[in-house]
């Protein structure tokens, strides 16, 4: 049997030492803003990529320049709750190092871009201060785990919330090269694993109960939900969990396996997936569960090609049943069988909600998930005020929005007075439902697999459709519409019911039919187009819609009634 032959990245991580490489020698080298090329691969599993200024390129060519290289670093929130002090220092980082701006990331993270190299160690130990880590942000090992941002919203939520955090913790790293390279000695929260190297009488080493020495094959993303609300896209992560309850209180989880959004525009054999439901396990088993899943993936993810190493290939090369089969025989207990449960919308609740704590919740509109001063729209400002006064709690969601969480009876009319002078609650409320309901990743000008823009164009080409959208008399109608400037998925542009994924500069394939509640992919439905191609192909069907819809029809569930496109069933037909 000829010897697999593993990929450049395995070997990478088979050399590293734990996640240190050479990163210290690349740290320390002044002449050049970039890392050294294996350094690169290993700087993700401590939360940062390198990056280049896109918009640059040509002009730093031709002053012979190097490329103008800085970081973006990943920020983990385990599900999603940051402290007011947390934000604060986040906010003040992304003055002190970074280009002024933070980023709410789809997987209930902060992101920072424009770190120079030789501030990034600063970066990380100024949010180490206030108990936040980037170790996991990115790499081959298990990302920020999501769930409901909510936990003051019925003890359900809460006790969903404090188990995101003991996955989180259970599959953290160990090695503790993330603190001896980056902390300097300086004081960390005393629960998480990579504070220390255990010692033994010939040298000090490192160990990975979990991963073991090359990790996993591929990045892995847990998410969880709480009927009706399917906020955080479950079946878009490695492992999904529906919390199901009994009598008000968390009784246990379904669990999907197996999705997983990215693919490689002309590799048919690459494909978005969504999880397929496993079954039912009581809450006290669900830490075993997620760690089988996790080892079966280990043990059994292609190490050989990167295109096909996430767990939703290695299910379809093992058959779900045998996946199935393996996963209880590491827990030692079987599924049971699922149990009923039924999602309505994979979006945010904006505005003003009472918990059950008699505290208030108010989820606001962040478009694009940028926190930044515009000129007219001074909303990083308004934050900074708010997080100010320290009442309550800043709260991620994973659709790129925030929520302004437990807030007192007696402070509410003090929140409000805050964003109201600033705009921030006119800026969610005016929006048409169809603007609330948008994605867009970061792309160009700094992502390098980006082929077209997203961030920075969707809010202009919405613009547009916004005018189709009123003049059909469905401002109020919420359609989830998402754009990515590549097909790698990581704005999840697959559950868009519009979505559009960028195929070159100006370019972009228009993908409709997906589920309004995240339970179905969407499909192709034309390719390479320009903004008058897009809103040529768009308002026909809207005005359609407007017209012929069933009652309380979803845009999604219409298209394909409708013949625009076929249902996607499967991963292994959303090309067909």
């Amino acid at each position: 049997m000829a010897e697999k032959k593993l990929s450049e990245v395995e070997i990478i991580k088979e050399n590293s030492d734990y996640l240190r490489g050479s990163l210290v020698q690349s740290l320390d080298n002044k002449i050049t803003g970039a890392l050294y090329p294996d350094d690169t691969q290993l700087i993700k599993f401590h939360g940062a990529y390198q990056q280049t200024d896109r918009d640059l390129e040509s002009e730093r060519k031709t002053q012979k320049l190097e490329p103008l290289y800085s970081m973006m670093i990943r920020i983990r929130v385990p599900g999603g709750v940051a402290t007011p002090a947390q934000w604060l220092r986040m906010d003040e980082l992304a003055s002190k190092y970074g280009n002024g701006t933070m980023k709410l990331t789809t997987r209930q993270a902060f992101q920072l871009h424009g770190i120079r190299k030789r501030h990034l160690k600063a970066t990380i130990q100024g949010f180490n201060e206030v108990m936040l880590d980037s170790i996991a942000g990115c790499g081959d090992v298990n990302r920020n785990v999501m769930c409901s941002p909510n936990p003051n919203e019925s003890k359900v939520h809460e006790a969903v919330w404090d188990i995101s955090r003991q996955i989180s913790a259970e599959f953290t790293p160990q090695t503790s090269a993330y603190y001896e390279i980056w902390m300097d000695g300086q004081p960390v929260d005393e629960s998480q694993p990579f504070t220390t190297r255990p010692q033994d009488t010939a040298a000090a080493k490192d160990a990975e109960p979990i991963y073991g020495k090359t990790y996993l094959p591929r990045k892995f993303k847990i998410a969880i939900a709480v009927p009706p609300y399917n906020d955080t896209d479950i079946f878009a992560n490695d492992i999904g969990l529906v919390a199901i309850e009994k009598d008000g209180e968390l009784e246990g989880f379904n669990v999907a396996a197996g999705g997983g959004l990215g693919m490689t525009f002309g590799m048919p054999e690459t494909f978005p997936r969504l999880a397929d439901m496993l079954g039912y396990v009581d809450k006290k088993d669900v830490l075993k569960v997620c760690e089988a899943i996790l080892t079966t993936q280990r043990d059994n993810g292609n190490r050989e090609n990167r295109k096909f190493s996430r767990l939703k290939y290695t299910i379809e090369r093992m058959g779900l049943e045998a996946f199935k089969q393996e996963v209880e025989r590491r827990t030692g207990f079987a599924f049971q069988e699922a149990k009923p449960y039924k999602f309505i919308h994979s979006g945010d609740p904006l505005g003003w909600t009472k918990t059950h704590d008699g505290h208030y919740n108010l989820g606001l509109f962040i478009e694009g998930g940028r926190i930044v001063d515009y000129p007219d729209y001074p909303l990083r400002t308004a934050l900074r005020v708010l997080a100010s006064i320290n009442e309550g709690d800043f709260r991620l969601t994973g659709n790129q929005n925030l929520v302004i969480g437990h807030i007192s009876a007696e402070k509410k009319p003090v929140v409000e007075a805050i964003l109201d002078k600033y705009g921030v609650l006119q800026a969610t409320y005016k929006q048409t439902a169809l603007r609330q309901n948008s994605i867009a990743c970061v792309a160009l000008n700094t992502c390098s697999l980006a082929f077209a823009e997203a961030e920075r164009y969707l809010p202009s080409l919405i613009d547009k459709i916004d005018l189709i959208i009123r003049a059909h008399g469905l401002e109020k109608d919420a359609i989830n519409i998402r754009m990515t400037g590549c097909p790698n998925g990581c704005g999840r542009p697959y559950l868009g019911e519009i979505a559009f994924i960028g195929k070159s500069p100006g370019r972009y394939n228009l993908y409709l039919g997906a589920a309004h509640n995240g339970e179905r992919m969407n499909k192709l439905y034309r390719e390479m187009l320009d903004e008058a191609g897009i809103l040529a192909e768009l308002e026909p069907i809207i005005g359609a819609y407007a017209r012929e819809r069933q009652r309380n029809e979803t845009f999604g569930d219409f298209v394909i009634r409708q013949g625009y496109v076929k249902a996607t069933t499967h991963g292994t037909n959303f090309h067909d």
